[in-house]
């Protein structure tokens, strides 16, 4: 009997370590146990990040380059700019090269389509030069009142301003001044001395 009972008392000792000694399995999820959704979420999440990555580091990139133009169009502007020959009423003035003239047709003041043309390359100009500030003098030919021609020398310069406005130029970086037929570009005296004392000339206050 007490062999008996022994026995049995060891094979329950056994069957105690037995159970103690066998680690408990912990069940992990891997790649290959996700579901064909999960997988195709996680790739999709991946891709995003990748294009957005992508997406800033080309607007760096353009960015880069666009400061890089605008300063070298800066440079070139400031090369170009020379004190004019008859000073401003409000002192020295700048002139740039770069800044072309407009013109008008016999007592006129609205913006052909030529002129458009080139005062639009005028306001490309000034948005990479952004501190100047210009000031467009209106000019007439000799014919006509000296008053009349300083009025339409206004309505010139005034129309010149609006336009460049439009274009997106601020309205604090432009004044006009009219000097009528008193500054004339040619002092002949037929329509082809006309035709250029007929316009608007450009010319820096402050860079």
């Amino acid at each position: 009997m007490f062999r008996k009972s022994l026995t049995i008392l060891i094979l329950f000792l056994c069957l105690g370590l037995l159970l103690s000694g066998c680690p408990k399995k912990t069940v992990t999820m891997d790649e290959g146990a996700l579901t064909k959704e999960e997988t195709a979420a996680r790739e999709a999440e991946r891709a995003r990040q990748e294009q957005e990555l992508k997406a800033q580091e080309e607007a760096a990139r353009k960015a880069e380059e666009e400061a890089a133009r605008k300063a070298e169009a800066e440079k070139e502007f400031e090369k170009s700019l020379v004190a004019k020959k008859t000073p401003g009423i409000e002192g020295e003035v700048l002139e740039s090269s770069l800044l072309k003239d407009i013109h008008f047709d016999f007592d006129k003041y609205d913006i052909r389509p030529q002129d458009a043309e080139i005062l639009k390359g005028n306001a490309t100009l000034l948005m990479k030069s952004s501190t100047a500030k210009i000031q467009i003098e209106g000019h007439c030919d000799e014919r006509g009142t000296q008053e009349y021609n300083l009025a339409l020398g206004e309505r010139r310069a005034n129309s010149a301003r609006l336009y460049l406005l439009s274009l997106g130029i601020a309205a604090d970086r432009i004044s006009t001044i009219s000097y009528g037929e008193e500054r004339p570009l040619d002092p002949g005296h037929d329509e082809g001395a006309w035709a250029k004392n007929r316009g608007c000339h450009f010319v820096i206050l402050s860079k």
